[in-house]
């Protein structure tokens, strides 16, 4: 016995696909806007924060805290120099280095000399890392 195919049954078969397809990209377009919900919410990012200084550099809880904590002390100043469209690039990164030397005054003495340079190494690798992914992006 053979089994005879309608233009119904091939078009409800395509219709399943359509409606499966549709489906993926649905979850997939939600999961990626949480997501990035999620990456841009301050809370979230410090903690993600705090784990990789934990992690990568071997702070203890309460230094990791300490550098996060201070770090986000600087950050409305960073922002506001950052959107400063008087500044040129050269006036931005000087004001930017300034703050930086300010948030090291008070990140050094929490870290002690070693664990310190260890972490401005670390810092300056991870920016390297975030400008060569921003150009990537553009």
């Amino acid at each position: 016995m053979r089994l005879v195919t309608t233009p119904i049954y091939k078009t409800s078969k395509i219709m399943k696909q359509y409606a499966a397809v549709c489906a993926f990209l649905l979850v997939t377009l939600f999961t990626s806007v949480s997501g990035f919900a999620q990456a841009g919410d301050p809370a979230n990012r410090a903690a993600q924060m705090k784990q990789k200084l934990i992690t990568e550099l071997k702070m203890t809880d309460v230094q990791a805290d300490s550098v996060v904590a201070i770090n986000a002390s600087y950050r409305p100043q960073m922002r506001e120099i950052f959107q400063d469209q008087t500044l040129s690039e050269d006036d931005k990164k000087a004001k930017m280095k300034a703050i930086t030397d300010q948030a090291d005054k008070r990140i050094q003495p929490v870290l002690g000399d070693p664990l310190f340079k260890q972490y401005q190494e670390w810092r300056a690798k991870n920016m390297q890392q975030m400008r060569a992914g921003k150009a990537g992006n553009s």
